[in-house]
């Protein structure tokens, strides 16, 4: 089966940067593509970012473009989002997914979450 942990949340200031990390197991992830997304409380999963293969696929939700950046680490396993100048709205479950195809509508894989927090 395919595990994907979520680590690197915490409370913050507005203004500050956090990075998240996503660590993938139980299969190889070359082929991959890997996500993030978050969910703030009474509101709807939000779609924030996504990579597939080197060069093949790179996508930022438009309303993080600019703060947030997502980077696959070199052994393709791990999944980054690096979040500067967060923001008290962005506070949220943040979440990894991945997925065999390389622009999915719909992840198969999901982590269990990291809290975000960001305070004024």
């Amino acid at each position: 089966q395919v595990q994907l942990v979520e680590s690197g949340g915490g409370l913050v200031q507005a203004g500050g940067s956090l990075r998240l990390s996503c660590a993938a197991s139980g299969r190889t992830f070359g082929s991959y593509t890997m996500g993030w997304f978050r969910q703030a409380p009474g509101k709807e999963r939000e779609f924030l970012a996504a990579t597939g293969r080197s060069g093949a696929y790179l996508a930022h939700a438009d309303s993080v473009k600019g703060r947030f950046t997502i980077a696959r680490g070199n052994a393709l396993n791990t999944v980054y989002l690096q979040m500067n100048s967060l923001k008290p709205e962005d506070t949220a479950v943040y979440y990894c997914a991945a997925d065999e195809a390389m622009a999915p509508k719909e992840y198969k894989y999901w982590g269990q979450g990291t809290q975000v927090t960001v305070s004024s």
